[in-house]
């Protein structure tokens, strides 16, 4: 469930790093950088980038679609080429038999089997069409937090990757303990900083 849905599940990052002075000139520049570039016409086995959060098909943000006030909307599209365990083994398993009656031998090396392997994940992954996936993020340039719709690590390690490259900023993701510290008033801050993790059971 994304940002549009009427629930969902989220994580709080905070952005760390300078901005620079004319930043949405920059920010233009480098969400079209990264935009999502499709791969159902090519063997690319992996393509991620940035769509807009009401359509996933549409890379290009006419009239910067992803702005609204203080807020930079997207949605980070990853299309991934996968081959199953089990057609990949069946595979391998039919071109040994075939190899094996051509040439004649009980069974083929290590080395064969190897080669055999890579030579069917190159055909099959050729022909696998790609499965996209789609993760929305909300950047609140007003208090440089990021919320981002999805609890998966892999999902979110992704989303790391791809803000720095387009962005130039780090992510932190925000535990409680670390929320906690900016949300609190500057005077406890210290006393915050005293506590000690306590196991309650």
């Amino acid at each position: 469930m994304g940002l549009l849905s009427n629930s969902g599940s989220f994580v709080r990052f905070s952005v760390e790093g300078d901005m620079p002075a004319s930043f949405w000139e920059f920010a233009a520049e480098r969400i079209a950088m990264h935009a999502f570039r499709d791969i159902d016409d090519s063997f690319e086995e992996h393509s991620i980038g940035w769509v807009s959060v009401m359509n996933m098909f549409d890379s290009e943000f006419a009239y910067a679609s992803y702005a609204a006030g203080d807020y930079i909307a997207l949605t980070m599209r990853i299309d991934e080429r996968k081959v199953a365990p089990a057609v990949l083994k069946k595979f391998c398993m039919k071109e040994e038999e075939r190899l094996k009656k051509e040439r004649q031998v009980p069974k083929l090396s290590r080395g064969q089997r190897l080669e055999i392997k890579e030579n069917m994940t190159l055909m099959l992954t050729k022909k696998a069409v790609p499965v996209p996936a789609t993760y929305d993020m909300c950047w609140n340039l007003g208090d440089n937090t990021v919320l981002f719709f999805s609890t998966s690590g892999k999902a979110q390690a992704s989303l790391e990757d791809l803000f720095k490259k387009t962005f130039d900023l780090h992510l932190v993701l925000q535990v409680p303990f670390l929320a906690a510290g900016r949300l609190i008033d500057p005077a406890l801050e210290e006393r915050l900083a005293e506590l000690n993790p306590t196991i309650l059971i």
